[in-house]
């Protein structure tokens, strides 16, 4: 009876774990971190500066919950091969970035592509350029690297999508981008049911002057390229959020947004939101 009851908890226990949670609890605040004020440290202290750093945006990944971050490859990185215990997501912010299993040809993605990694899975990580950053998005925690000998099939699988192969779609096309906006916008990942969580890339073209108003109680946004001039209300002072910034809305507010540059945003949300353009 006692092996019985051990083997119904380990496989309780492994259905748990393989599980990548589809909705945020956290209801997220009005904030904004600029890149001057992202707190570094190492993605993986045991290993010091033979790993990459990390930069926190929200939440911590060291725990257990949803947390975004970026890191910083150093050219010609390779990681061993490993496992993470917990899904993740990425966007290539700067440089060329390559991961897969150890024995894949190399395929280096540039910036603005996406890749889906999940847990269990056996890979390597590796960049190529003088500058290499990555915007990486959990729905859980902590954030561990293990062994290979662990590895496990959680059921979901990777996914590499090269810039080039990004599918954007304009206002024609969406129902919550305004008609004369201008906005592009490319679904990553997620479901567009009902307060479940999804993630898009928002494309502003240079000029754009607008807002974007929030539906959702969770919602977080990365600068992935370009520059965007953010602004809370009126009365609130300006932010300059260039290529690796973050902010994050409360329900209801409807931030203000304007551009001199093409930018693309990734926008993390728990539900709906508008963009409406001045």
């Amino acid at each position: 009876m006692k092996k019985i009851i051990m083997v119904v908890l380990l496989f309780l226990a492994i259905g748990v774990n393989a599980q990548t949670p589809t909705t945020d609890h956290t209801k997220s605040k009005n904030e904004v971190v600029t890149t001057d004020n992202v707190e570094w440290g190492w993605l993986n202290p045991l290993r010091g500066d033979k790993s990459p750093a990390a930069g926190k945006l929200w939440g911590d990944r060291t725990k257990n919950e949803p947390a975004g971050f970026l890191v910083k490859f150093k050219k010609g990185f390779s990681s061993p091969p490993h496992i993470h215990n917990i899904t993740y997501r990425g966007v290539v912010i700067k440089g060329l970035l390559h991961n897969d299993d150890e024995n894949a040809e190399k395929q280096w993605l540039p910036a603005g592509s996406y890749w889906q990694q999940p847990a269990g899975e056996a890979h390597i990580t590796a960049a190529d350029a003088e500058d290499n950053m990555a915007f990486l998005d959990i729905q859980e925690g902590p954030y561990l690297v293990k062994p290979t000998s662990e590895a496990f099939d959680n059921g979901e699988r990777p996914i590499n999508v090269d810039k080039s192969n990004m599918v954007w779609l304009n206002a024609n096309d969406i129902e919550w981008v305004a008609s004369k906006s201008n906005v592009e916008t490319a679904f990553l990942w997620g479901s567009h049911e009902k307060n479940q969580l999804r993630a898009t890339l928002l494309k502003l073209s240079a000029g754009f002057k607008g807002k974007i108003k929030n539906l959702s109680p969770n919602f977080r946004a990365v600068v992935i390229s370009g520059k965007v001039t953010h602004q809370f209300s009126k009365k609130d002072d300006e932010n300059v959020l260039e290529s690796g910034s973050y902010f994050g809305v409360e329900e209801g507010a409807s931030p203000r947004l304007s551009t001199d540059v093409e930018t693309v945003i990734y926008m993390r949300s728990n539900g709906k939101f508008k963009i409406k353009c001045s």
